[in-house]
């Protein structure tokens, strides 16, 4: 697997389904289009094959300007083109390529040194910002989320929305990576296939795309709603689970997407425990440390939350919670 680069789209990519864009990028390609500011912003797209947005985005801006000149450079990157084909997270024989940039958990990998290379290579580029489109697979708002309590990061993030979701796990993605180097940013666009989303993304772009400077000021406190990712929730690798299937280890609430971005009380029931002997969900804080029974407890077999906490990121899509997690914990800060 070799990174590829170019100074050019290929043909046919202002009018290609997200379906078929292997066939015009089938390998990891960087692409660097000239701009009037030539302090270039760096896009990636798609890194979930399941997550078109960004890339309807940056189609709809590329064919805007397809007989002008950019305002500012661009640097792109269209991730996951294989699992795309298939509306696919990623294919059973990947990794999650928003988990392989460096400082990732995961071993070494192809697509891991690809990422470290396409990092080497931007950061020599003076970058002006990073963004990272996404999609979200349950009822979740639009939200921006960052990993450096930075004025600058804030400002950028603060052209989405007035929702910031700050976190530092899981390690390994994109964002982080990136800001060692630039303000980063990751655009969370509600789910695949609402226009609005796409109309968001392209709104954010094209602020970036003219904006001269980032600026360094504090932003006003009562602009923004701050959230603090505090757990990454998964199922017990042992632990069986369904939202349909009553003989699973554990039976979920088919009403967890409504919690999302809710502050939910201690005693909320998640789901129906059947006779396990371990516990059936794990939550990792920050510091790599197993929380669990911090924000978590068996009651009366219904797994409940212990203590009020916001989650996000519920979905009803078991593959994406197998392939990824269930939810994250988050808590309201200031700055």
């Amino acid at each position: 697997m070799l990174l590829k680069q170019f100074d050019s789209l290929p043909e046919g990519i202002l009018t290609a389904k997200p379906e078929a864009l292997h066939r015009l990028i089938p390998e990891p390609s960087l692409f660097h289009l000239a701009g009037k500011n030539q302090q270039p912003l760096f896009i990636s797209v798609m890194q979930h094959g399941n997550e078109p947005t960004g890339f309807l985005a940056i189609q709809a801006i590329l064919n805007k300007y397809r007989n002008k000149t950019l305002p500012r450079a661009l640097s792109l990157f269209f991730g996951n083109t294989l699992a795309a084909e298939q509306g696919l997270r990623r294919l059973d024989s990947q990794p999650d390529f928003n988990r392989i940039w460096p400082g990732t958990e995961l071993d070494t990998c192809p697509e891991s040194q690809v990422a470290a290379e396409i990092v080497q290579i931007m950061k020599q580029y003076n970058l002006f910002a990073s963004i990272d489109i996404h999609n979200n697979t349950g009822v979740n708002p639009h939200y921006s989320c960052i990993n450096k309590l930075d004025f600058r990061f804030l400002q950028l993030a603060s052209l989405f929305g007035r929702m910031i979701v700050y976190f530092t796990r899981p390690k390994g993605v994109q964002s982080l990576a990136f800001a060692e180097y630039c303000p980063a940013v990751t655009l969370e666009c509600g789910r695949p296939g609402q226009q609005y989303g796409v109309e968001h993304a392209i709104e954010f772009i094209e602020s970036c795309l003219h904006l001269s400077e980032i600026s360094d000021q504090k932003p006003i406190h009562q602009d923004l709603d701050l959230y603090h990712t505090v757990a990454q929730v998964s199922i017990a690798p042992e632990t069986s689970f369904s939202f349909n299937d009553k003989r699973a280890d554990l039976l979920l609430n088919r009403d967890l997407e409504r919690m999302n971005f809710t502050e939910m009380p201690a005693g909320t029931e998640l789901g129906q425990v059947n006779g396990v002997n371990n516990f059936p969900v794990v939550a990792i804080n920050e510091l790599g440390h197993d929380v669990s029974h911090e924000f978590f407890a068996i009651i009366d077999c219904q797994l409940q939350i212990s203590k009020p906490t916001m989650p996000s990121m519920f979905t009803l899509d078991e593959q994406v919670i197998k392939q990824d997690c269930l939810c994250y914990l988050m808590e309201r800060i200031s700055l």
